[in-house]
């Protein structure tokens, strides 16, 4: 007994806690990976300012930051991805959220970056594309990958929203050993304290990251 609550229940039940975590970090991970790759897409269409592409991404971008993700959650999972594996799908939904975020981060990134270095590459003779891949995207990545750290961090939170399409994460979970054990609290307490371990964890290693890189600038 701790402060007068129970957690007998952990010795049985802890394995339950083991796979919701298993499967949280599986998703935060794949998460990131899509939304990544399609964020990062979007964001440097955006800062080359490509008029009509760029006013589509910015509407999107609009249009899913104005919507609440559980409901982009039910969206993509009884609609747009509704033949997918239900792991899959709930990466699908998440990605959507996701990659509007790091697509900003990815357009900011690459507007930090001086703009002489591209006027100097086109001097020497390169072209656009590759003054873009050769001299600004290498330092864009540098400036948004803390931001992308952080959004690893923000992701392992969001996946407790896909609880509500019965994905077994740690969020459903905790449910799950709170329906078996007839406990409201406890079980509760027990998934708060793993997400802040891991965000807390996280969090401090971008720190760590963040000063390395700011040591070789």
């Amino acid at each position: 007994m701790i402060l007068g609550m129970d957690f007998t229940f952990l010795n049985k039940y802890w394995f339950y806690y083991a796979n919701g975590l298993k499967l949280t970090l599986q998703l935060a991970f794949w998460t990131l990976i899509l939304a990544s790759i399609i964020g990062i897409a979007m964001g440097m269409v955006r800062a080359q300012n490509y008029k009509v592409i760029s006013l589509i991404i910015d509407g999107f971008i609009n249009f899913i930051r104005g919507i609440p993700i559980m409901v982009q959650v039910f969206i993509v999972y009884y609609g747009i991805a509704s033949q997918l594996p239900q792991f899959w799908a709930a990466v699908a939904s998440l990605s959507v959220n996701s990659s509007v975020y790091i697509a900003e981060h990815t357009r900011a990134g690459m507007q930090a970056v001086n703009k002489g270095q591209m006027e100097a590459a086109r001097c020497i003779g390169m072209s656009k594309l590759e003054a873009n891949w050769y001299i600004i995207i290498p330092q864009a990545i540098k400036n948004i990958l803390p931001s992308l750290c952080n959004e690893f961090i923000l992701l392992i939170k969001n996946t407790s929203i896909v609880s509500v399409i019965a994905l077994h994460e740690l969020t459903y979970t905790s449910n799950s050993v709170r329906a078996n054990t007839f406990l409201a609290y406890e079980p509760l307490i027990v998934t708060a304290v793993i997400y802040f371990v891991i965000t807390y964890t996280i969090k401090k290693l971008v720190g760590i990251l963040e000063r390395r890189l700011h040591a070789h600038d």
